[in-house]
């Protein structure tokens, strides 16, 4: 049986996922779930004091999750260079498949009421050279909700990753605004235009502070629309 949960994606690389995905998995626990992080695919990883590769955005899923899994089950492909996937899995000489990540969220849902998936970049970006982010979204049939990175171009990419989403055949949940540029003019307008035009609820909007704990964040953010789908 398919985990119940979701799919995060973003606007682009640096939209901010990491942070919305932890701060949704403390807004998840606080209402009383047993809720865990995965990132399928990591690039950009560092070795352990053990000698294992370990990538940020990975321990931070582990982390912000309560049961606290297993980081191979977290994160089944760490890839070393911060490349796209398709091209660090080449420089490492490794072969991504599905079946590991598949084998790995189903460890994860017997553990837990629910499975957030963070993706790689962008929607359109690919996991492998046969493998797009949709292609494991279907798999694991879950609904996807789009960060998007509060700055310059942010309608454009928006607009654009929804309607990549929505003609995918998958169901957009929501969209949560991440402030990534401390400088953008016109925040406000902008978060407004995005309300009008997105064909999803908003699930919350994080606020520009990089000191900021996702534990902190969490009340920012509205679950009630991921229970309920």
């Amino acid at each position: 049986m398919n985990a119940p949960g979701v799919f995060i994606t973003g606007t682009d690389t640096g939209a901010g996922k990491t942070t919305a995905s932890a701060a949704l998995l403390h807004a998840l626990r606080a209402q009383g779930l047993r809720a865990v992080g995965m990132k399928p695919l990591a690039s950009g990883c560092t070795r352990d004091d053990a000698g294992r590769w370990r990538n940020d955005d990975a321990l931070a899923l582990q982390a912000a999750s309560d049961p606290r899994p297993a980081y191979d089950d977290v994160n089944p492909f760490a890839l070393p260079l911060p490349l796209a996937p398709e091209f660090a899995a080449r420089d490492a000489g490794v072969e991504v498949d599905m079946a590991p990540i598949l084998a790995a969220n189903a460890r994860l849902a017997a553990q837990a009421d629910f499975v957030l998936v963070e993706g790689v970049g962008g929607w359109l970006a690919p996991l492998t050279a046969t493998i797009d982010q949709v292609d494991l979204v279907r798999a694991l049939d879950l609904p996807v909700v789009l960060v998007v990175g509060m700055r310059l171009g942010c309608l454009n990419h928006a607009r654009l990753s929804a309607r990549a989403i929505v003609g995918d055949g998958v169901r957009l949940a929501g969209w949560i605004a991440s402030e990534v540029d401390p400088d953008m003019a016109c925040r406000d307008d902008n978060f407004d235009a995005l309300c009008r035009r997105l064909p999803a609820p908003c699930l919350g909007r994080l606020r520009w502070n990089p000191a900021s704990d996702p534990a902190a964040l969490a009340g920012e953010l509205c679950t009630a629309e991921l229970m309920a789908g």
